[in-house]
């Protein structure tokens, strides 16, 4: 089965051309079941790229999802334009009235600023709170997760001693784990953030799932809140690091080259993808126990 995406998505069409079965408006009216509702709240700045990013992945299931696209009401982006914005995205007040299934909140290049100096923070919060009444089950990314587990949890952000940048082997934790099903023991990961969670401000209500010693924590999960918290990306395709690395270098940024990208660390070729199936299991896992526990009826959501 496809997911449902706005029909004239520039995503769409890069989709199609991987194989991804995406279903049109018409179609998707005709098909007699409840296709799950999932949102997609993009903190960041490249729109377009990271839309595609995880509709790849949600795409892959054989359920029914449709897929809407949301963005913050209180910031105007510097990188997308508005008219974009208008025609695929709809802003959080325009949304949260509202059930969602599964909801996604990414994570955004604001690093080095204090949470409560974020322009749009007071958004966030509310944000944050209403996940707790309106969607099922929350997957927040990067520094989305970050800005969770200081809301929710009370934990400690700081920053490391030099910025974590590569693709990593990491460690399942919790084999046991419905979201891990299938995954192997030492998964490579995609990696770039200048921060981590002080573990000794975690509480007993926090099961850590996958972890890196030397970098730090990599996926948690809420069992009471119905959200896991995932500070990595296995969601990048694999040219984000790269581009990322020429972006910083270009703005005169001293940044590393990315660990453990570049085939025998030849930079002139492609960089390879060695997280791409872990990546699907993890998106296809989580969408299976959502739709193992969601109420049928979307109304139920959060009573």
């Amino acid at each position: 089965m496809p997911i449902r995406i706005p029909d004239h998505l520039p995503a769409r069409k890069t989709l199609e051309q991987e194989g991804v079965y995406v279903m049109d408006s018409s179609r998707a009216a005709r098909q007699d079941i409840r296709p799950l509702e999932f949102g997609l709240l993009n903190l960041m700045p490249n729109k377009e790229r990271t839309e595609t990013q995880f509709a790849r992945l949600i795409g892959a299931t054989p359920l029914q999802i449709n897929l809407s696209l949301v963005r913050v009401t209180e910031h105007q982006s510097k990188n997308t334009p508005e008219d974009y914005l208008k025609s695929f995205y709809q802003t959080w007040e325009e949304v949260k009235e509202r059930k969602f299934d599964g909801f996604i909140v990414t994570g955004a290049p604001i690093a080095n600023i204090p949470f409560e100096e974020v322009r749009y923070w007071p958004e966030m919060l509310e944000i944050m709170e209403w996940t707790r009444t309106n969607v099922h089950h929350t997957m927040f990314i990067c520094w989305g997760a970050q800005a969770a587990l200081h809301h929710f949890h009370g934990a400690r952000r700081y920053r490391m001693d030099k910025k974590a940048f590569g693709v990593f082997r990491h460690r399942i934790v919790k084999p046991g784990s419905p979201w891990l099903r299938g995954m192997s023991d030492n998964p490579m990961i995609p990696v770039s953030r200048y921060n981590d969670i002080d573990r000794t401000s975690l509480g007993d209500d926090l099961d850590v799932l996958i972890d890196n010693a030397e970098l730090g924590l990599c996926m948690l999960e809420h069992r009471q809140g119905r959200a896991v918290y995932f500070l990595n990306h296995l969601e990048y395709d694999n040219r984000s690091l790269t581009d990322e690395y020429e972006r910083d270098i270009s703005s005169g940024i001293e940044t590393p080259l990315p660990e453990n990208l570049f085939p025998n660390g030849d930079t002139s070729a492609e960089p390879e993808n060695r997280w791409r199936s872990h990546a699907h299991l993890l998106f296809q896992n989580w969408i299976n126990e959502i739709y193992q526990t969601t109420p049928y009826r979307l109304e139920e959501i959060g009573q």
